[in-house]
């Protein structure tokens, strides 16, 4: 929910020349913004007035947002360019998050730096000066910052809904370039070998047909190593929608990494529907395969029904892309308001269907993280692991123990907390 402060405007107010620096922000951060819908922004607030905030934001709203996914941008922008008066104070603590002085102590919101990098576009001005100075004769301290940990490694810390646009643009290519190896599975068909534990019945006839009927020796058989499927399901609701997208970047490269080891991945989002996004991910460029996805996917940054979404996955596609074995990211904050028993039903199936189900979680991000929600409760009996994924770290961690069959992440120490008595 927007909170509208009061709008306090100088003596001499430049509202075009404002609305014009607003909207190149807005275009700085990826709105596609020309200067005809500049225009008409002016003239929708000079129709609409400027005596009413929420008249002004939402129509400010109405002329330069026509995508789910841009709203969150808009808002940061609009809230801190429009109506925090030391947005610029705000803007330089985002922008230098090591040094703590006017930044309050507190984390970025979603798209906060996105936000503050497209308003200082590039630039590095001066910051206010506060009220009260630093004597000349204080004591000058200098910090040696040898030993602080590099650029690569605290952004592999650092959580997705935090970066700047620079930020989450390194985090994707550090993404592709990750790759999550899984071990083969032994089938039913088999491969002749010396010393396979089965005997080749047919082997065997075969050899002896050819030496007059005469039984000399045993073919054997031994498995014949298959490749599993991966099976993807993505929480795009509107708490999930900055971890998605990063999420899916780093699938697109999954699917298209050669030699990766999995027969096939199958993508699927969910927030208020099921949508199956595999045919768009096998596209090589992954701009165009995650705004084919995106364009598909109705219900970007919506609500959450996880549990129906779950029911129309193993009513309609459990059967054709969950044999041989297949393992299962299942991407969502368990955040869901429906039947929780309902839900459970339809985990119990999904986990029964799959050979592993793994939840990656961002809420695990927070130390105190307890499975106090309906949904989350829910869920969690019926998952092999469940593991974070907000950061690069953590899907480097996926990356590591994905193969590991004895993993089960936070599972134990949350079912813990749950059979507690309360």
């Amino acid at each position: 929910m927007v909170e509208h402060i009061p709008l306090e405007l100088p003596d001499t107010p430049r509202l075009v020349g404002n609305i014009t620096h607003f909207a190149r922000a807005l275009r700085k951060a990826g709105l596609p913004i020309g200067s005809g819908r500049v225009i008409d922004a002016i003239r929708a607030v000079e129709a609409a007035g400027f005596t009413d905030k929420r008249d002004f934001y939402w129509t400010l709203h109405a002329c330069f947002v026509n995508k789910p996914e841009q709203r969150v941008v808009f808002r940061q922008i609009f809230r801190l360019y429009w109506r925090d008066p030391r947005f610029m104070e705000h803007m330089m603590a985002m922008m230098l998050p090591a040094i703590r002085g006017v930044q309050e102590d507190r984390n970025a919101q979603a798209a906060e730096k996105r936000a503050a990098e497209a308003l200082l576009d590039g630039t590095n001005p001066d910051l206010p000066e506060s009220e009260s100075e630093t004597p000349d004769d204080e004591t000058l301290i200098e910090v040696d910052a040898s030993m602080t940990m590099s650029t690569e490694e605290r952004l592999r810390k650092l959580d997705f809904e935090q970066m700047s646009t620079a930020e989450v643009a390194q985090a994707k290519r550090m993404l592709a370039r990750l790759k999550l190896p899984v071990k083969p599975i032994p089938s039913r068909r088999g491969i002749a070998s010396p010393k396979g534990a089965r005997i080749d019945w047919r082997g065997t006839l075969r050899a002896s047909m050819r030496q007059g009927g005469e039984l000399h020796h045993l073919a054997h058989l031994k498995p014949r190593l298959r490749w599993p499927n991966l099976v993807v399901l993505c929480d795009i609701s509107g708490s999930m929608s900055q971890y998605s997208r990063i999420i899916l970047h780093f699938l697109h490269a999954v699917s298209n990494a050669r030699g990766a080891g999995w027969a096939k991945v199958h993508a699927f989002t969910f927030g208020t529907r099921l949508t199956n996004i595999t045919r768009h991910l096998n596209q090589r460029d992954v701009d165009a395969a995650l705004a084919a996805a995106g364009a598909e996917a109705q219900d970007w940054e919506g609500g959450t029904r996880i549990g129906e979404c779950l029911h129309a996955f193993n009513r309609d596609w459990s059967r054709r892309v969950m044999g041989q074995g297949s393992v299962v990211l299942l991407i969502t904050d368990g955040l869901d308001r429906d039947d929780p028993d309902a839900l459970a039903r339809e985990m119990e199936r999904l986990h029964l269907s799959a050979r592993r189900l793994i939840w990656l979680n961002p809420l695990l991000r927070w130390d105190g993280f307890a499975p106090k929600a309906q949904g989350i409760a829910a869920m969690l009996p019926h998952v092999d692991s469940f593991r974070a994924g907000h950061s690069v770290a953590s899907m480097q961690e996926l990356a590591e123990v994905i193969s590991k069959p004895d993993d089960v992440g936070e599972k134990a120490r949350l079912m813990a907390l749950l059979d507690a008595p309360r």
